[in-house]
């Protein structure tokens, strides 16, 4: 069977592929755990130096892998290169702190015995990586799962099968044994049966909370753990005491960044009412300055959505809101690109909305924002938390005292102070609710890639 990856640039297909069969399956998980016990037990120290020449490698092709990326999901030219630089953040944060992360646990001395805790690798590490983020959502899986011991089977979206090549091409480079790193291009359906067979004992899934919940039953059979990244619809509360321009300047980047495509990404904002008037007239001019073009262009600052499908299913919440009394403040016919049926959707802001509304309750993935006015941090508090979603939230204000306390109550897995939809690789990176389980980044990642094994020794005459 072919997979076809179609460009949201123009429309056109761009890679075609063709999917691996049970064969290749079985061949690939054959081949990783031949591999397993000579990596486990290759020295921290030199996994350490394989994925850092790895990492060298990848950002030396900084120029064409943005260009793939542009025209494989649509992100601007301008901005596909941050990519490049945030997966080498994150892969070199991850491999420095590798050392003291995956070290004995020392519990104390006790006469006559010898105590510990060692931190063994779980086996192979199956990563199902999405188009939106492709490089950076796999990283936070993949050299963290390497250097900590464990094997890689690698299934990438269908929108962006290059990155996995690309990926596979600096592994294998940079000298990893053979096996250690794979990647298959797959059929959902073969990939939820490698799930199923208990042979990966962690699956690392990053998409949607429908494809989350099916990989989760499948690993219910196997009994196999899971890390699961899903989805958001992150809020921001504007206190009164916030710098509304830089407030502003920030949200709409969080908003429309990457067409708005992030599971970090803003979504819905709470404005207190004494500078709710200034908030949306700033946002309002500011979105609309956005240039939506071709994203090969270096002047475009917002690109096409991955699909049309999706800007429609956006427009709909849209259009659903504007009948249910919302009022939408963007002339998006100064949008030329922007029209039914197209992947090009303009920046959008919405006000007078309610939590009755389905673009304030669905995940819109997309470059619209719905704007609220409240009275106080309590009632900002009592919206941030209506919401089957918690990946992050975000609290603008002067106060760091009332930014710590306001998040206190805030059910969110990372809470921001005047900044929004970033990773901080030194910070646990996890969800609740349908925003998922689990976690990646941080030295707390290590924690369920690798399996405590206690040892109690008692020496002789002890």
């Amino acid at each position: 069977m072919i997979q076809r990856t179609i460009s949201p640039v123009d429309g056109r297909v761009y890679v075609e592929r063709e999917l691996a069969d049970a064969g290749r399956v079985e061949a690939a998980l054959a081949k990783a755990e031949k591999a397993a016990p000579g990596w486990r037990r290759t020295p921290v120290e030199k996994r350490i130096e394989l994925l850092a020449r790895a990492v060298d490698l990848f950002v030396a092709r900084k120029a064409e892998i943005a260009e793939e990326i542009t025209w494989q999901m649509g992100r601007p030219i301008r901005h596909a290169p941050l990519e490049v630089g945030g997966f080498e953040e994150r892969a070199r944060y991850m491999l420095e702190i590798a050392p003291a992360a995956l070290a004995d646990v020392e519990v104390g001395e006790k006469p006559g015995f010898v105590r510990f805790i060692r931190r063994e690798p779980l086996g192979l590490v199956f990563v199902m990586a999405p188009w939106n983020y492709p490089y950076l959502t796999a990283v936070n899986a993949i050299w963290p799962a390497l250097v900590a011991g464990n094997t890689v089977l690698l299934k990438h979206s269908s929108q962006t099968p290059l990155c996995a090549e690309r990926l596979q091409e600096v592994l294998d480079e940079a000298g990893l044994p053979e096996g250690v790193f794979q990647h298959l291009h797959l059929a959902h359906d073969l990939a939820l049966d490698i799930v199923r067979s208990g042979r990966a004992k962690l699956v690392a899934f990053t998409g949607s909370v429908g494809g989350g919940h099916a990989v989760q039953r499948a690993a219910g059979e196997a009994f196999i753990a899971t890390n699961l990244e899903l989805g958001g619809k992150d809020p921001a509360y504007v206190r009164a005491d916030a710098d509304i321009p830089f407030a502003v300047e920030n949200l709409v980047d969080g908003a429309c960044f990457n067409a708005g495509q992030s599971c970090c990404g803003i979504e819905r904002i709470y404005v207190h009412e004494k500078v709710y008037d200034a908030f949306v007239e700033g946002y309002v001019a500011t979105a609309s300055a956005y240039v939506l073009d071709d994203p090969t262009k270096p002047e475009t600052t917002l690109g096409p959505m991955v699909r049309p499908a999706a800007a429609d299913f956006a427009r709909g919440q849209v259009q659903a809101a504007v009948q249910e009394g919302a009022r939408a403040l963007i002339d998006t016919r100064r949008f030329e690109c922007d029209r039914p049926g197209s992947a090009y959707m303009a920046p959008q802001c919405l006000v007078d909305v309610t939590h009755g509304m389905r673009v304030m309750r669905e995940e819109s993935f997309a470059p619209i924002v719905g704007i609220m006015k409240v009275r106080s941090d309590e009632e900002a508090v009592a919206l941030m938390n209506d919401s089957d979603f918690g990946l992050t939230a975000s609290i603008w204000t002067r106060d760091l005292e009332a930014a710590q306390r306001i998040g206190d109550r805030i059910e969110t897995g990372t809470l921001f102070m005047n900044r929004c939809d970033y990773l901080d690789p030194a910070l646990a990176w996890t969800g609740v609710g349908d925003s998922g389980r689990g976690v990646s980044l941080s030295k707390l990642a290590y924690e369920h890639l690798t399996r405590p094994k206690s040892f109690h020794l008692r020496l002789a005459g002890g």
